[in-house]
């Protein structure tokens, strides 16, 4: 994944204490920002919709798509309004969810997301960027999308999590106990990555973890420390992004994860990253490979229930230059642009209805 360049310089001065800088809890935010009535039963329409899809009870394609990541709500919203038109010449094949990550992974250092630094410039005004992301992903819930995001810092979800229908532990976090105690405790499907050199091993023993029970430390949404109990999550899944040794969304890579989950007695449920290492890092591909996946679809595979796209309103990516920012253009990973993910859905959604 290319890093945004850093924003903020090394100092040489004596390393020191830690200085924490208070935020709002999740109570207050949720309490500024709140979801009618009407909007919670929405959400766990769309969350028993994406469900359906896992337990075979629909035979629709699980499609999240949208921005690598979000660093401006107004071209988030457009897309999302997009979108929301192309569900209703889609929907009967494809269950679109609109992917908003407002975190973002980083190698070494970079622009970490929306909800770290909505402002683009260092300042890291993570009280604003909380409160940004949380009213994006509530105005585009409104529009009757399902919102997905990646949990990546634990303590950021609960300023959000009752907006998500599907949520992403990525390749870097599918080892972290910590991620799969999260996982555990949500009410959003949650699909697990294969590990960054390819092995569906740690995903697959995250999907056990976060099938159980757990007790874990963690804070109220009041802000105070606690002991969190877990009931289980058994709503997960394995996504392939493929690896260092290359992509792993052919036949028989996807056989090999199958019969990988079977054997730990997981119902097999894949879902393909057409981004990443599965499209050689070429933004483009994305297309090849998401043809691929429905063709093993059509030949029969039904553990192939979804696929993920890196799309925006326009294509390709842009170094971060708060002062000349080319709106509706990625600023982390190459996307796909909205014309090319519009032909790309409403024909695979043509291909589909053909069986």
């Amino acid at each position: 994944m290319d890093a945004a360049t850093s924003l903020r310089k090394p100092t040489s001065s004596t390393p020191g204490p830690a200085r924490p800088l208070p935020l709002p809890s999740a109570y207050e935010l949720r309490q500024r920002l709140p979801v009618s009535a009407s909007l919670a039963r929405q959400i766990a329409d769309n969350r028993q919709a994406v469900r359906a899809i896992l337990d075979g009870e629909d035979d629709r394609l699980l499609v999240v798509t949208g921005p690598c990541s979000v660093h401006d709500p107004v071209a988030a919203l457009e897309y999302a309004e997009r979108l929301a038109a192309l569900d209703k010449v889609v929907g009967d094949r494809l269950l679109l969810v609109m992917r908003v990550y407002v975190e973002k992974p980083r190698t070494t250092v970079g622009w970490k997301g929306m909800a770290y630094d909505p402002h683009l410039d260092g300042s890291d005004d993570m009280a604003a960027g909380l409160a940004m992301a949380r009213r994006l992903m509530r105005d585009i819930a409104e529009l009757g999308l399902p919102v997905a995001t990646e949990l990546l810092q634990p303590m950021a979800g609960a300023y959000f999590d009752d907006l998500l229908s599907w949520v992403a532990i990525g390749a870097r976090t599918t080892e972290s106990q910590i991620h799969r105690e999260l996982a555990s405790g949500l009410a959003a499907t949650v699909g697990f990555k294969n590990g960054t050199q390819g092995n569906v091993d740690v995903a697959i023993a995250a999907m056990q973890s976060a099938a159980h029970p757990h007790r874990h430390f963690g804070i109220t949404a009041e802000g105070y420390p606690a002991m969190i109990e877990t009931s289980g999550n058994p709503a997960t899944h394995l996504v392939l992004r493929g690896g260092q040794a290359g992509p792993n969304h052919d036949a028989a890579s996807i056989a090999a994860s199958r019969r990988a989950m079977s054997q730990a007695g997981l119902e097999a449920r894949i879902m393909v990253d057409c981004s990443h290492a599965n499209a050689r890092k070429d933004h483009r591909r994305q297309t090849e490979v998401l043809y691929d996946v429905l063709e093993q679809r059509l030949a029969g595979d039904r553990s192939l229930i979804g696929v993920m796209l890196e799309s925006h309103l326009f294509e390709g990516k842009q170094a971060l230059n708060p002062s000349a920012l080319r709106y509706g253009v990625s600023i982390t990973d190459a996307c796909l642009g909205w014309e090319a993910t519009d032909s790309l859905l409403t024909r695979a959604a043509e291909r589909l209805r053909s069986t």
